[in-house]
């Protein structure tokens, strides 16, 4: 059916017509709710992209250089010192264990669930992250005059993330770990249980242990390093780490097919020592740059292609109208 126009048909849609509508529900006759507000419409220029690529490049170019010299000035001893553990080809982010780890068992809600659900041959050829925590034992000496070996002291608390320590990790309601830990079993290379992680300090424990709780924050690449200890600032060592000469006693309980190393280092403003940042700043700049070198030729190009085409049509004008 068509509609009329006519009278009839607005009689319909009236004031007082059956199809009527409040006043209540129609929109404020305003600019705002009418959509009659002046829309600025962004154009693009090929002159404000070229200039915002290559501002970005040199920007991301210029502080990856400044990340860089600044991760290589690190003073090893000056300071606040932290002590890394290294490791070479160990992997951490295997898919399979990742799947199998089971969250509301670290928050101590379910002790009964099959955390790890993929065999453990499997996980002894991929050096998977619960099987082979790091429990070596590191411990570095400050040889006082070439014949008196001092222990540097270390602290092993505060070396974890506040939201890991306080809110993805928790230990069980029980007052006693042991129990509230019975019925289960330690992994085959762990040297000890999960409630005796830290004889020496009780609140250690469990998976509020510090050591635990960074091991289990998983690297994404093979080769990784987390924190293991930092420098406490007494005595000999009030300003940092004194020149001089200093040795490692380290006993090795968890063996891999890698590399280990221990690494040294202090902080400033963007960080540690890692070049990761810097390089991914570089590279972004350079490959940036790269583009608006290329960019900006061929807009030279087509510049240049245009403007000869138009005097090639009014040479041929002048020619047919003399």
């Amino acid at each position: 059916h068509i509609l009329n126009c006519g009278s009839s048909t607005r009689g319909n849609f009236g004031p007082r017509g059956p199809f009527a509508m409040s006043r209540d529900i129609l929109p404020d006759n305003t600019a705002l709710k009418q959509q009659q507000l002046p829309a600025y419409r962004l154009q693009l220029s090929a002159t404000g992209v070229l200039s915002g690529f290559f501002a970005a490049g040199a920007f991301c170019l210029g502080m990856g250089i400044i990340l860089i010299l600044s991760a290589k000035s690190i003073k090893e001893i000056e300071g606040n010192v932290y002590m890394y553990y290294k490791l070479y080809g160990f992997y951490q982010n295997l898919y399979q264990y990742i799947l199998s780890r089971s969250n509301s068992q670290l928050l101590g809600t379910d002790l009964k669930v099959k955390l790890y659900l993929i065999s453990y041959n499997t996980l002894k050829k991929k050096n998977s992250t619960i099987f082979n925590f790091l429990a070596d034992t590191i411990i570095l000496s400050y040889n006082l005059n070439s014949s008196i070996p001092i222990e540097v002291p270390m602290l092993k608390s505060k070396i974890t993330w506040w939201t890991d320590k306080y809110v993805k990790f928790q230990n069980p309601s029980s007052i006693n770990l042991s129990s509230a830990f019975a019925g289960t079993t330690k992994p085959p290379y762990w040297s000890k249980p999960v409630y005796e992680l830290d004889e020496e300090d009780p609140g250690n424990n469990g998976f509020l242990n510090d050591d635990f709780i960074v091991w289990m924050r998983t690297a994404a690449f093979p080769t990784f390093k987390k924190l293991y200890r930092r420098l406490n600032r007494i005595q000999y060592f009030i300003e940092g780490l004194p020149a001089g000469n200093y040795s490692f006693n380290i006993t090795y309980i968890t063996r891999f097919k890698g590399e280990k190393s221990v690494v040294l280092s202090t902080l400033t403003w963007s960080g540690g020592s890692s070049l990761f940042l810097g390089l991914a700043y570089t590279v972004t700049g350079a490959v940036t740059c790269i583009g608006y070198a290329v960019l900006t030729r061929e807009a030279t190009i087509r510049h240049s292609t245009n403007s000869t085409a138009s005097l090639t049509l009014f040479s041929r004008l002048c020619l047919l109208f003399p």
